[in-house]
């Protein structure tokens, strides 16, 4: 069975080492992103299996990270498109059997509700800030993971702080939260 992502040693190697380099950090990065460890290790072996079969397209080290940064993304993103569309039909189907959704349940802990503010913040400036504070990427680093300047960064992640302070300190919406003239100490 000849086929197209049959590699040589050479790329075997390369990718074993990216592998044994990198998977802590990208584990580490869907993990954050997505709610069951299940999902999170389909997830991963998503991002290592495009690494496998783009081997030949995938940067030297150490902007391979990056690159697997990039995909991962990709990949999450993909899948949460793909979750939503099975929500909504599944919803419509609940509602032509006449059956209800069940109602969220309510976060109780302090770990939930940065989640949930976090969630709550426009994608962009909520992926900027992942990159940065969680994963520990520079700003260069997460500009080159999400296709944009570093100057663009650094006005999200700025952005993203001032509203996730305005709406774990008043509880408001994103978008309806105030945004602090002057930087509090945090």
């Amino acid at each position: 069975m000849g086929g197209e992502f049959e590699h040589g040693p050479e790329q075997e190697d390369r990718f074993r080492s990216m592998f044994q380099n990198h998977f802590q950090p990208i584990h580490l990065y869907v993990r954050r992103r997505v709610l069951s460890d299940e999902d999170a290790g389909d997830l991963v072996a998503d991002v290592f299996t495009a690494a496998w079969r783009r081997i030949g397209q995938v940067p030297e080290p150490p902007e391979d990270l990056l690159w697997l940064y990039g995909t991962a993304r990709r990949t999450i993103s993909e899948h949460r498109r793909s979750t939503l569309r099975r929500r909504r039909l599944s919803d419509r189907l609940k509602l032509v059997r006449d059956i209800e959704p069940a109602l969220p349940h309510p976060e109780d802990s302090g770990h939930d509700a940065m989640l949930h503010a976090v969630s709550r913040l426009r994608p962009d400036d909520a992926e900027a800030l992942r990159l940065v504070l969680w994963d520990e990427l520079s700003h260069a680093e997460a500009a080159v993971v999400l296709e944009c300047s570093v100057n663009a960064v650094g006005i999200r992640v700025h952005r993203a702080k001032q509203r996730l302070r305005a709406q774990l300190r008043y509880g408001l919406p994103p978008d309806d939260a105030p945004v602090p003239t002057a930087n509090p100490v945090d």
